[in-house]
């Protein structure tokens, strides 16, 4: 299992539940493709810093707490709970103020140190029914 706080999923995870997205500088290729249900795919990382700030304009108590992660040379996988409370749409789902628990799993390759393909993959369907849409 790999140290968190050297995990570049970890940290890229974090620096978005923040609002961070300077880190996403170091953490993420300018052509970083991140490939995420519900429509939210990005094709760079100033796309990604755009999902995110999105995220967060519905989601303010984003939090997504990293359990474990594996990591195999330039690859990281990473299991993950998601938290937050959905305020206003987002991802094709209703915000209806109320709160959710989801699990996600992440699986990045890595190229320098940083993300330069990613695979999130999210139970998008407990977030429907937690959220009441």
């Amino acid at each position: 299992m790999a140290d968190l706080r050297q995990s570049v999923v970890a940290r890229w995870l974090a620096a978005g539940d923040a609002g961070d997205f300077e880190a996403f500088d170091d953490l993420l290729h300018p052509g970083a493709v991140i490939h995420a249900p519900a429509g939210l795919s990005t094709s760079s990382r100033d796309e990604e810093k755009v999902v995110w700030k999105e995220a967060l304009a519905a989601m303010p108590d984003l939090r997504h707490e990293v359990q474990e992660v594996v990591a195999d040379g330039d690859v990281e996988m990473a299991r993950v709970v998601v938290t937050g409370t959905l305020g206003r749409s987002f991802g094709g789902v209703e915000g209806t103020g109320r709160s959710f628990r989801i699990d996600q799993a992440v699986i990045a390759h890595l190229r320098d140190g940083m993300v330069i393909e990613a695979w999130e993959i999210a139970d998008i369907a407990a977030l429907r029914d937690q959220a009441g849409s």
